[in-house]
């Protein structure tokens, strides 16, 4: 029996857009959604950047955006593309000469607003070093930044406002022949940005970056976020996220893929199933899940992985995941391997043996996809 059957009722459909590349990533058409996050550091304290982009890349992000606000930061910037592992995005915010300097650096994407950043010359001289140096760009509408003339005409940031900023923003780019760029229309509000999204994605074929943006503390960011985007990557929209959290940028990564993951939209890593416990737990559910989840993040393959205190559904749940540990009584459980029961593990050895075998198991993962890319 598969693991993974495939059902009609658990397809979605995504958007049609046009792909283009951030760096040697694809975002758009039929690529894999993918995951970003910002860094917070000072871009000019080049080596805590570069770690902090390293740390990112290692939890999987497939795209870093850096801010560059100064003159010192673009210089800085080169070093950081340099060194690394991801493509990197430059924040840019009304200076021109900011773009024009990333693009140099060796940025492979600048996110700007074509609106704020000078005078139509102004535009075309940053719109041409992208082109010279193969940078595409995102336009970033939000909310809290909406043109004045938007905010007079519509009285307050709403979402017909930020379509019609992104689609001013869009036809810049397309005077001037420019078409490998990405749109994103962010709100803090849930509701506001998921009804801009919605006819954005009616409006332009154009690769859409979502976002709830300024979303809040760990747990409150990712609930909002994985409410905002999680119904529009429901609904097929959506073609790279980043979560906004006031927490270190691997944790908006580890949220972002849990996101792709509940909806079957990208797979990395182990996937823990597991109860919130109760009086029928036959071990500490919680504290061994947590332990778990330490002990397993150097996986990056695709596996699933089910932890249940009683046999009340940790047989059910067991027979859907690779490896899997349901509580029975007596100080031991019952280790389930391929969806089958396989052998009895004490408790105390229990966290130690679930390891090795989701390690054996990946491995094992591994070696089918190696020879199956071979024989291609």
């Amino acid at each position: 029996m598969s693991l993974n059957p495939v059902r009609p009722w658990r397809n979605i459909y995504r958007r049609e857009s046009r792909r283009i590349m951030v760096g040697n990533v694809p975002v758009g058409g039929d690529a894999p959604i993918s995951v970003q996050t910002m860094t917070n550091t000072l871009t000019t304290d080049i080596a805590a950047t570069v770690a902090q982009v390293q740390a990112a890349a290692e939890a999987g992000a497939d795209i870093v955006r850096v801010s560059v606000p100064d003159e010192a930061s673009s210089r800085a910037l080169k070093e950081i593309v340099a060194e690394s592992p991801v493509p990197i995005v430059a924040d840019i915010h009304f200076h021109y000469r900011r773009g024009i300097e990333a693009a140099e650096a060796g940025a492979a994407c600048l996110r700007i607003n074509p609106g704020n950043i000078g005078s139509p010359e102004r535009v075309r001289e940053v719109i041409s070093a992208a082109r010279d140096h193969g940078c595409s760009i995102r336009i970033g509408v939000n909310a809290g930044s909406l043109e004045k003339h938007l905010l007079e005409k519509y009285g307050e940031p709403c979402p017909d406002a930020m379509l019609e900023s992104g689609l001013e923003h869009i036809r810049i780019l397309q005077d001037n022949d420019f078409h490998e760029f990405k749109i994103s229309v962010k709100a803090s509000d849930v509701f506001m940005a998921a009804a801009a999204y919605q006819q954005l994605a009616e409006a332009t074929d154009a690769p859409i970056h979502l976002g709830i943006t300024e979303a809040g503390g760990f747990v409150s960011g990712t609930i909002k976020s994985a409410i905002g985007l999680g119904n529009l990557l429901w609904m097929g929209i959506g073609d790279t996220i980043r979560v906004s959290l006031s927490a270190d940028p691997v944790e908006e990564v580890k949220v972002g893929y849990e996101i792709l993951k509940s909806l079957g939209l990208r797979h990395r890593g182990v996937n823990i199933i597991s109860c919130p416990s109760c009086a029928r737990q036959g071990f500490d559910v919680i504290k061994t899940v947590e332990m778990l989840e330490k002990r397993l993040e150097h996986i990056k393959t695709p596996m699933s992985l089910s932890i249940i205190g009683c046999v009340v559904n940790g047989p059910g749940e067991a027979l859907m995941t690779d490896v899997g540990f349901t509580g029975g009584g007596a100080g031991s459980g019952m280790v389930y391997l391929a969806g089958k029961q396989s052998h009895k593990m004490g408790n105390d050895a229990m966290i130690d043996h679930i390891v090795e075998q989701v390690e054996k198991k990946a491995a094992e993962i591994e070696a089918a996809n190696t020879a199956a890319q071979a024989a291609e």
